[in-house]
């Protein structure tokens, strides 16, 4: 697969076709100075997010690997649409502006917050430190639907539909990690399983507005 070329790059080419999915990229400066404000500079009456079934759930300080990964999920399908598949790329940042636009309005319409996280710890090892570490930084609030889950959703659908990862057992590696990872905050106590569940629903009725009805989520395309 050949990489995609930015010879051509400059301040007065940006504008030009084959360089304008760049511009996409300005929604990740617009997310996070929304969510920063949401976060830390506006104090609202948050709704606790909580079920039954959130109790039964152990914390698991093993799943900051995961967890963590997910950073870079999101990071390498970035990279990867950007220098080798520029459709990918797009149909990427299309399902995360609508999904994230959309959790963004929750939040604000809906402030929200879990009070799941553990006192109290069995173990003490390097990875409990690692999510003591997680949770002095990152607040409890807007957790509903889960960010997590609809970027790792937005990773695996754009790699089922781009043309080196749309193989059966490639889909099926991709299936896994998602899997994995949307397990990852739940053992973590950082989300309830109605935000994944939410944040699940948001990302299937978004995946045929961007990747189009007629495609089989399943199907082998064998592209190379």
């Amino acid at each position: 697969m050949n990489p995609v070329s930015y010879k051509g790059l400059r301040p007065s080419t940006l504008t030009n076709p084959q360089f304008r999915h760049i511009f996409f990229l300005l929604y990740w400066l617009f997310y996070g100075i929304v969510f920063w404000t949401l976060e830390q500079g506006v104090k609202m009456n948050y709704h606790t997010i909580w079920c039954p079934l959130d109790d039964k759930i152990p914390f698991c300080e093993f799943f900051v690997i995961p967890y963590y990964f997910w950073f870079f999920f999101i990071f390498w399908i970035m990279i990867y649409g950007f220098f080798y598949d520029i459709k990918a790329f797009n149909k990427f940042h299309m399902f995360v502006i609508i999904t994230y636009t959309i959790t963004l309005v929750i939040y604000i319409l809906y402030p929200n917050q879990q009070c799941l996280r553990p006192e109290n710890y069995v173990r003490d090892n390097v990875f409990v430190d690692i999510a003591k570490l997680l949770y002095s930084y990152d607040t409890n609030t807007n957790v509903c639907p889960s960010i997590h889950i609809i970027g790792s959703f937005a990773v695996m659908f754009t790699a089922w539909n781009s043309k080196k990862y749309s193989t059966k057992k490639w889909r099926t590696a991709f299936v896994i990690m998602t899997f994995v990872i949307c397990l990852s905050p739940l053992f973590l106590r950082q989300h309830s399983i109605i935000d994944v569940i939410v944040g699940s629903i948001i990302s299937f009725a978004a995946y045929p507005l961007i990747f189009g009805k007629r495609k089989k989520l399943w199907k082998n395309k064998n592209k190379s």
